[in-house]
């Protein structure tokens, strides 16, 4: 079976999931009403749920990292260029703080702490840092999408702040199976890997 990494200690530890919300994943979400979604995406909160629950039962915590877009002048949303041009269709009300869209999807809420964040990270200007050290937090077991953006960018950030990282190999995806499995291979060297029922099982052996 495997095992928890060395130093692995679940009360330490968050689940940490990245933009599971329903504008990117409810069919009446921002990408649903475009026609973008996956049945790889889609699946993820089902794989993420027994982890969430597993890390709970052993004394952990969840954290939920949610894509924000800041509503500007009458309620356009700021958005940045490239952000635009790869996604036309954004507008307003999308990603919105307090709207539905932005909330953590139903399945998975609530979680024990939100971040708004508004780019790739996580970690970029957002409360993520303050909440980890106050609870003396140095592990995050990762889920999410999409793995090679939001995804990586925290995994990342996490490895150059000395947090260290659980990467759940089926519990994150990209629009693009290749992109996936390209993006996990890369981050080899600065996560360990593991699936969902096999960090589920080390947890419960944990407790």
């Amino acid at each position: 079976m495997t095992t928890l990494p060395e130093g692995f200690a679940p009360n330490r530890a968050a689940v940490l999931t990245i933009d599971l919300q329903n504008d990117f994943l409810h069919p009446d979400g921002a990408y649903g009403r475009a026609g973008l979604g996956v049945a790889e995406i889609a699946a993820l909160p089902d794989r993420m749920r027994p982890v969430i629950d597993a890390l709970r039962a052993a004394g952990g915590t969840y954290i939920s990292a949610q894509f924000t877009l800041v509503p500007g002048p009458e309620g356009e949303p700021l958005i940045a260029p490239h952000l635009k041009t790869l996604r036309p269709f954004l507008g307003k009300g999308d990603f919105a703080p307090g709207d539905w869209g932005h909330e953590l999807v139903d399945d998975l809420a609530p979680a024990d702490y939100t971040v708004e964040k508004v780019n790739y990270s996580a970690f970029f200007q957002t409360r993520l840092e303050y909440i980890l050290n106050a609870l003396r937090i140095d592990w995050l077991i990762v889920g999410g999408i999409v793995t090679n953006g939001g995804v990586a960018s925290t995994v990342r950030d996490a490895h150059l702040r000395n947090t260290h990282t659980i990467l759940l190999s089926d519990g994150c995806a990209a629009f693009k199976t290749e992109v996936h499995e390209a993006t996990l291979l890369s981050l080899g060297s600065v996560s360990h890997q593991m699936t969902t029922d096999e960090t589920v099982a080390a947890l419960e052996e944990a407790v």
